[in-house]
C-alpha cells in the first residue's frame, strides 16, 4: 500500500516555513510600535511602508504554506527567541535604536531563511520549487528593507550618541544602495509579481501546476521510494484541493455557473477520490501502477481545462475583485484547516 508520509526533507520545509510565518508576525508587530514610537515623522512613514509591505507579504507566507501542502510548527527555540523579543520591544530597557537594531537582525534572519529554503526545494523536487515560488518576492522586499533600516540606524544612532541630527545624505546611500540592488535582483526574482493580492483564479491555478508538476515527477521517475513520496504528495494535495473547493468554490459560483456545469465538477472530484483510494491501495512496485496514475492525470487534466476555462471565466464576469480577492482568502482558510485535519489523523494512525 501507497504510503501518504512526507518525506524527512519535506517536513524540514514545513517547518522552516512556520519559523518564517512566526517571524513575519513579529516583524509586523514591531513595525506597529516603530510608528507609534518614533517622532520623526520620515522615519515613520518609512516603517509604515515596511508595515504594509510585511502585512502583505504575510499573506503571501500563508498561500505558501497552503499551498505546500504540509503544515508545520515553528521550532520551540525559535518561539521562545519570539517571545524574548516581543517582552524586550514592548519594554523601557532598550532604547528605539537598539529595538531597530534588533529588528534588522530580524529581517536578515528572515532573508536567509527564505534563501535557504529556496536553495533547499531546488534538492526536493520541482513541485515544491513551484509552491515556494512566491517567497522570492518576500525575499527581496526583506532585503530591501535592511537596506532602508541601515539609514534608519544610522540616524537614530546619532542622535542617540550626540543629541544631533545625522547627515541627511544617508538616505541618499540607502537610495543608491537599493537601487544597485534592484538592478542587480528585482527584475529576475519580482519579474510578473505585483503588489495585487490573489483572487481565486491565481491560488486553484498555483494548485494545478503543482499536480502537474507532480505527475510528471512520479512518472519520470524509476526510485520507488520517490514514487511513493509523489504519489504520497498527489494524494493530500488533490484531497484538500478538492474538499476546499467543494466547500467554497462550488456553492459561490453554482448560482451563476449553473448547475448542471457545477454538478460535473463535484461528479469528476468524486471520480477522482475513487481513482485516489484504488492507486493508494496498489504496490509502486506494480506494473499497473504508472497506468492507475496516468488515468488519473488525464481525469485531472479534463477537470483542470472546465474551471481553468468556463469556470474562471464565469467568476471573471460575475464577481468583482475583492470578492474573487476575499474568496482566495477564504479558500485558503479551508485548505489550512483540512490540511491540518488529515495531518492530525496521520498522526494518530502512527501511535
Amino acid at each position: 500500500m501507497v504510503s501518504t508520509l512526507d518525506d524527512t526533507k519535506r517536513n524540514a520545509i514545513a517547518v522552516k516555513l512556520a519559523d518564517m510565518k512566526a517571524i513575519q508576525q513579529l516583524l509586523i508587530k514591531n513595525e506597529q510600535l516603530f510608528a507609534r514610537e518614533s517622532n520623526d515623522s520620515e522615519i515613520s512613514k518609512r516603517f509604515q511602508d515596511m508595515l504594509n509591505d510585511d502585512q502583505k507579504n504575510l499573506g503571501v507566507l500563508e498561500t505558501v504554506i497552503v499551498q505546500y501542502g504540509i503544515q508545520g510548527q515553528p521550532k520551540n527555540t525559535l518561539q521562545q527567541m519570539v517571545q524574548k523579543v516581543q517582552e524586550l520591544m514592548q519594554g523601557s530597557e532598550l532604547s528605539l535604536y537598539e529595538k531597530v537594531f534588533q529588528h534588522e537582525l530580524l529581517k536578515h534572519q528572515q532573508v536567509m531563511t527564505g534563501l535557504t529554503i529556496h536553495k533547499a526545494a531546488q534538492k526536493v523536487g520541482a513541485d515544491v520549487m513551484a509552491a515556494i515560488g512566491p517567497l522570492n518576492t518576500i525575499n527581496f522586499e526583506n532585503r530591501a528593507h535592511q537596506e532602508q533600516l541601515k539609514g534608519v540606524l544610522e540616524i537614530l544612532g546619532v542622535r542617540e550618541l550626540t543629541g544631533q541630527d545625522a547627515d541627511q545624505g544617508i538616505w541618499a546611500r540607502v537610495q543608491d544602495a537599493m537601487a544597485a540592488f534592484s538592478g542587480v535582483v528585482g527584475s529576475a526574482v519580482t519579474q510578473g509579481a505585483d503588489k495585487k493580492d490573489m483572487n481565486i483564479q491565481d491560488v486553484i491555478r498555483l494548485d494545478h501546476n503543482k499536480v502537474n508538476i507532480l505527475f510528471t515527477e512520479l512518472l519520470q521517475s524509476n526510485d520507488q521510494q520517490k514514487i511513493q513520496e509523489y504519489f504520497g504528495q498527489i494524494y493530500k494535495d488533490l484531497s484538500v484541493h478538492a474538499e476546499a473547493e467543494e466547500e467554497v468554490v462550488y456553492p459561490r459560483v453554482r448560482s451563476f455557473y449553473g448547475e448542471n456545469d457545477t454538478q460535473e465538477l463535484y461528479d469528476e472530484q468524486a471520480e477522482m477520490k475513487q481513482m485516489l483510494e484504488e492507486i493508494k491501495a496498489i504496490s509502486p512496485s506494480s506494473s499497473q501502477f504508472k497506468d492507475k496514475v496516468r488515468q488519473l492525470m488525464d481525469a485531472v487534466g479534463d477537470h483542470i481545462r472546465q474551471e481553468e476555462s468556463t469556470m474562471f471565466a464565469a467568476i471573471r464576469n460575475n464577481l468583482n475583485t475583492q470578492q474573487t480577492e476575499q474568496l482566495a482568502t477564504e479558500f485558503k482558510a479551508a485548505k489550512s484547516k483540512i490540511q491540518e485535519r488529515m495531518g492530525k489523523q496521520t498522526e494518530g494512525s502512527l501511535r
